[in-house]
């Protein structure tokens, strides 16, 4: 099993890993190319080679940042405000007329409670940070507030409002509101026709 696959599967993984650093290289490039051109069609360009699935209509409103790309996966009409984090360190997927505020944050990693375990040891003698990832799923027609979190391992459902400032650690159900930290249910939507 490669690096590349072990991170996927939420197993611990080596980040020094040459395929790893590769992917991470090409992001940083493509995200520096999106975050400073005024060349409409090159930004697009690079937006369209930085995800792993770029749906028709993305809108990227200001500056993002990414750490692999290619494991984000878009749908549809989506607008993605300005200043936010994509920690792709597993598969993120927006789906369709998913609209994120700034400061917005999605994390897929995370480490160990125990200290003693946040650290492993290769071969050479050398430590390393011990990461486990988890993807998140965020449905259709969601609209996620400003300065929010997204923990790895979430499912938003279709027609959510997360409200700003909300921390997601456990799944949405369809068709609600949520807000706070940790965000719960507020209230309900009615569905969509």
């Amino acid at each position: 099993m490669t690096e590349h696959e072990k991170l996927l599967a939420g197993l611990d993984y080596d980040y020094r890993d040459p395929e790893l650093q590769g992917m991470i290289a090409h992001c940083k490039e493509l995200v520096g190319i999106i975050n400073t051109t005024t060349d409409f069609k090159k930004r697009q360009e690079s937006v369209d080679n930085l995800f792993g699935v770029s749906g028709k209509g993305l809108t990227i409103n200001g500056q993002i940042s990414a750490l692999y790309g290619e494991h984000i996966h878009v749908g549809d009409d989506v607008f993605i405000n300005g200043n936010c984090t994509f920690q792709d360190s597993n598969i993120i997927t927006l789906g369709s007329r998913v609209v994120i505020a700034p400061d917005t944050k999605l994390y897929c990693g995370e480490h160990a409670i125990d200290a003693s375990k946040r650290f492993g040891v290769r071969e050479d003698g050398s430590k390393y940070l011990i990461t486990y990832t988890k993807p998140i799923s965020i449905g259709d027609d969601v609209w996620i507030g400003g300065n929010v979190t997204i923990i790895g391992g979430v499912t938003i459902g279709n027609n959510v409002i997360v409200g700003a400032g909300a921390v997601v650690t456990k799944d949405v159900p369809d068709n609600t509101i949520v807000a706070g930290v940790p965000a719960k249910v507020i209230r309900s939507l009615e569905p969509l026709k």
